[in-house]
């Protein structure tokens, strides 16, 4: 009797769903390995990204054209800016005078040699603080640099200005020979003395005003605003003569 071949089977135990159970046990592992991947590739990805912000504002920090530049207001950097200034003119005074200006003669009436001149004199006096000559010790900065004082001398005056608009010869009365002299003279009565008088007086009544004081308390004002928009919270202001 011939052999014949038998044909090979599969193990009893390996049964029909056993290829199909390793397909997907190893479908299942495959996702789970590459979302761990993918997490660790985005939490790299953030800080590559967050290095290149902070390296890109460190960068433009030292190249920015535009950026902020500190000036120092302190000491003899301010000390310099007010000697600049050279003057301050602080306040200015109008006034108006009477000079009452009679010449008599010896022995003769009025009628015959004299004269009474009434002359209105207008002008002003502009009142200044001097900044040019401030010494060194005119200005103290705290440390901190949040206070300053200011020690200034007190206002000058100006000399006065009169107006030869708003002047004029008021009233007038002049002796028969006076008369006569005028009309014979090539030039008329010189009024120069007149003038000089008039700003004489309105000098003294400028002095005897308060109008160096004005001057002093506008320029302490202004002082006081300039420094603190400086950055200076304590402004003291003194004159010559203030403890």
């Amino acid at each position: 009797m011939d052999r014949k071949t038998r044909p090979s089977f599969a193990p009893a135990d390996a049964g029909p769903g056993a290829d199909s159970a390793t397909d997907a046990t190893t479908g299942a592992g495959i996702p789970a390995r590459r979302r761990g991947r993918g997490w660790w590739v985005l939490a790299g990805l953030l800080l590559v990204i967050a290095l290149l912000v902070v390296g890109a504002r460190l960068t433009w920090s030292w190249i920015d054209p535009l950026g902020d530049q500190t000036i120092d207001r302190s000491g003899p950097a301010l000390l310099r800016s007010m000697q600049n200034l050279s003057r301050f003119e602080a306040a200015t005074g109008e006034f108006q005078v009477i000079v009452d200006l009679e010449k008599d003669a010896k022995f003769l009436p009025d009628a015959i040699k004299g004269s009474r001149t009434l002359f209105v004199g207008a002008g002003s006096v502009d009142a200044y603080v001097e900044f040019s000559g401030l010494p060194k010790d005119a200005l103290t900065v705290s440390p901190d640099r949040t206070a300053v004082t200011v020690r200034l001398p007190h206002a000058e005056l100006e000399k006065p200005n009169l107006d030869n608009k708003r002047s004029y010869v008021f009233a007038q009365e002049r002796g028969i020979f006076d008369r006569i002299s005028d009309l014979l003279s090539s030039s008329p009565q010189n009024q120069q003395e007149l003038y000089v008088l008039a700003e004489r007086k309105i000098g003294d009544a400028a002095a005897a005003g308060d109008l160096r004081s004005r001057a002093d308390q506008n320029t302490k004002a202004m002082l006081e605003g300039m420094l603190k928009s400086l950055g200076f919270t304590t402004v003291t202001i003194k004159y010559t003569g203030e403890p």
